[in-house]
């Protein structure tokens, strides 16, 4: 489970985002980053029963995302995430393509699954087997238990005008025009806290595992 210090310490640094209350509550930060790098590690083993592709050397220390913000380019110059955010990519991908994807923050807590934003030659890919073999995409995303859980699939941010290499009448223009390929659920404050949260985050995951097979083999 996430301890509700854990919480507590993030909700915390969103009212204090500077260097000075950082260096002051260090402690409270490091114990809060264990406890996430031990949510992780036991994810990890129920994880790797669900997709075979995922490393059992894997070290979740290294899955838990930095904390500290890239504010070189941006308008925000916070120096800190408001949450712990941890990759787990399949094998053979780095962090940012086919993975899992779990955001722990208070309030806003989630997982998530399958390629956020691919750059062109991936997204090229995705297209083209999508264009192929739209069919067993559509059976995973409109399962009745994916809808549950994911919401509508097509309704993720889509181009404006239709790819250039397909047509306006294809019967999956819907699927074609999408520029990310995830499934997402909140978990609420109460479910992360439970005893049981890593069963709860496994079985999501689980039923985002094939979306994940999908979105791989259309980049093998």
């Amino acid at each position: 489970m996430i301890y509700q210090q854990s919480l507590e310490f993030l909700n915390d640094l969103a009212q204090n985002n500077n260097r000075e209350w950082f260096l002051a509550n260090k402690e409270r930060y490091d114990a809060a980053r264990e406890n996430v790098i031990d949510f992780t590690g036991q994810l990890l083993v129920k994880l790797q029963k669900i997709d075979p592709a995922i490393d059992e050397s894997m070290d979740p220390k290294k899955r838990v995302m930095r904390i500290y913000r890239d504010i070189r380019f941006s308008k925000n110059k916070t120096p800190y995430k408001n949450n712990f955010g941890v990759s787990i990519p399949s094998a053979g991908l780095k962090s940012g393509s086919v993975e899992f994807y779990l955001q722990i923050s208070p309030g806003n807590s989630f997982i998530g699954g399958g390629y956020w934003m691919p750059e062109a030659p991936h997204l090229k890919a995705i297209r083209q087997e999508i264009d192929y073999n739209a069919s067993e995409l559509k059976q995973i995303i409109d399962d009745k238990k994916f809808v549950e859980l994911f919401g509508d699939f097509r309704k993720q941010e889509q181009l404006k005008s239709v790819p250039r290499e397909y047509s306006a009448e294809n019967e999956n223009i819907d699927l074609l025009k999408l520029k990310s390929f995830v499934g997402w659920h909140k978990i609420s404050d109460e479910e992360i806290m439970k005893d049981g949260a890593v069963q709860l985050v496994a079985d999501m995951c689980s039923k985002i595992y094939p979306l994940n097979v999908f979105l791989k083999n259309a980049l093998a």
